[in-house]
């Protein structure tokens, strides 16, 4: 196990970010967690290179781009669509229940444009890092190590994008001017060529493994992992497979067990996380390593019960899904008025109380009410609910599956794709499954991805890929064209050049 203790060390380093479509700003953020400046004996791009790692979460002074990676308009974009999630605890949300739960989609409202914003400011600080190693020639090892990190958080920021409104402008050169910005949208294809190419990059110049001190930093296989999901989503099978059989076969990582303590403090960065957006909160830090993950999905109740916002709860729908003895049941799922199921499902063995506005809660984000006091934060109206969670973004579990697809698709279910799916299944508590046909593979994928990624932003997106989403989705009104999301009336009003998404 590789834990990784969140230690508030890091320097303080200013970056001057032009915001895409909009004015110049300034931010200040701060190296990765457990990065001090005497550590470093590296090039150029670091400092700017670092300050990636905090802008995708949160940072001690504005623009974070954390609401558009981890936020409500994140979780409501990624988590509320599908059919695992919805937003039912807070009755001020009903207009985000209507635009994302029943797909009553809206362009102007202000969690698409938040979610546009943020991922293009995000974007602008990538292309920074890049536009200095170019224009410095800069191709020291250090530098070509921090480009390639910079390529693969552009890939990221990208992928999300075209996933969500299709077609965008591609900007991948640093802007200047605001006007700059002011550009056409490119098609998907052109969106994904750039998205290949930055991970191609990225699996060529990373390291297989840093040093401890920098534990969390994007390496070879987490560009690997992320190369993978696109191809997939692409429905590039037979370029995917080889890149989960590597990860799978030649990797450093293994399933961690049990389940429920991947999601707990001593799971982060374990055996089984490839990728993880780290956060941290305690006293006196100024608010610098803090997330939204956490706090906008915990328990929405009062007292000891005040843990977050309840803004992504689990549905009928998905709590009726697990078999009988899948021991992520227990580990996803918190029942009002019911045992939070002790010590060895996740839980504290506390009761939660009957909380008439939701009747499940995310387990994966659940903490107790004393971690706070513990942390010396007070009560959690100090801002500090569930504030230090972090997110994993991709993990072993997830490049078994998604390897067992593409070797499906091919027509090798059997034997690659069921000993992986059997690899997940048998962490779960469930036993071996055997290889009838290609449809019955096809059916229990999708079943282990929905168990083993539920309330973690993979449903709605595996729902498109699958081709499954109207036949799914249709009883919320879910149509073909809700895809896409529409380009957000901000972003139009912004830029001339923008052109509203066709079905839209």
């Amino acid at each position: 196990m590789r834990i990784y203790k969140k230690q508030l060390a890091g320097f303080m380093i200013a970056i001057s970010a032009i915001a895409l479509f909009g004015g110049c700003k300034k931010f200040l953020d701060r190296e990765p967690l457990n990065i001090a400046q005497i550590d470093l004996n590296v090039g150029a791009l670091e400092g700017k290179t670092v300050g990636l790692y905090g802008a995708i979460r949160n940072s001690a002074a504005q623009p974070y781009c954390g609401d558009g990676f981890q936020g409500i308009a994140y979780i409501a974009m990624n988590g509320f669509r599908s059919d695992d999630a919805e937003i039912v605890a807070d009755p001020g949300a009903s207009a985000w229940h209507q635009t994302y739960d029943n797909f009553q989609y809206t362009k102007d409202d202000w969690g698409a444009g938040l979610y546009w914003d943020k991922h293009y400011i995000f974007i602008g600080l990538c292309n920074e890092v890049l536009d200095d190693a170019t224009t410095q020639n800069l191709t020291d090892p250090a530098s070509v190590i921090n480009t390639a990190e910079a390529r693969f958080f552009r890939a990221y920021s990208y992928f999300d994008l075209v996933r969500t409104y299709g077609s965008v402008p591609k900007i991948d050169f640093k802007v200047t001017t605001p006007t700059q910005g002011n550009i056409a949208k490119s098609d998907t294809a052109a969106i994904y060529a750039l998205i290949n190419a930055d991970l191609t990059y990225a699996e060529q110049n990373l390291p297989i493994v840093w040093e401890a001190k920098y534990a969390g930093r994007a390496n070879k296989w987490a560009a690997k992992a992320l190369h993978a999901k696109v191809l997939l989503q692409q429905h590039r099978n037979a370029e995917a497979l080889p890149l989960c059989k590597d990860i799978i076969n030649n990797g450093p990582y293994q399933l961690f067990t049990p389940y429920w303590k991947m999601f707990k403090k001593e799971g982060e960065l374990c055996s089984e996380s490839i990728f993880e957006i780290q956060a941290a909160k305690t006293a006196g830090d100024g608010n610098t390593y803090w997330s939204r993950l956490g706090q906008a999905q915990g328990v929405r109740g009062s007292g000891t019960w005040d843990l977050g916002w309840g803004w992504n709860t689990p549905t009928p729908n998905l709590v009726g899904t697990y078999e009988a003895g899948d021991v992520r049941k227990d580990a996803t799922i918190l029942f009002s008025n019911q045992s939070d199921g002790g010590t060895n499902t996740g839980g504290y063995g506390a009761t939660l109380p009957n909380l008439t506005n939701a009747l499940y809660w995310n387990k994966k984000v659940y903490n107790q009410y004393s971690d706070y006091l513990a942390a010396g934060l007070g009560t959690p109206e100090n801002e500090a609910q569930n504030t230090w969670v972090n997110q994993r973004v991709l993990r072993l579990s997830d490049v078994l599956l998604m390897g067992a697809e593409a070797a499906n698709e091919l027509g090798q279910g059997n034997p690659d794709a069921v000993t992986w799916v059997n690899r997940v299944r048998n962490r779960a508590g469930l036993g071996n499954i055997a290889f009838v046909s290609q449809a019955q593979m096809r059916a229990a994928i999708k079943q282990e991805r929905r168990v083993e990624f539920a309330m973690e932003f993979e449903r709605f997106f595996d729902l498109v890929r699958y081709g499954d989403a109207t036949s799914v989705l249709g009883v919320n009104g879910y149509q073909n064209k809700h895809r896409y999301y529409p380009i957000p009336t901000s972003a139009l009003s912004a830029n001339p050049a923008l052109v509203q998404n066709p079905e839209w």
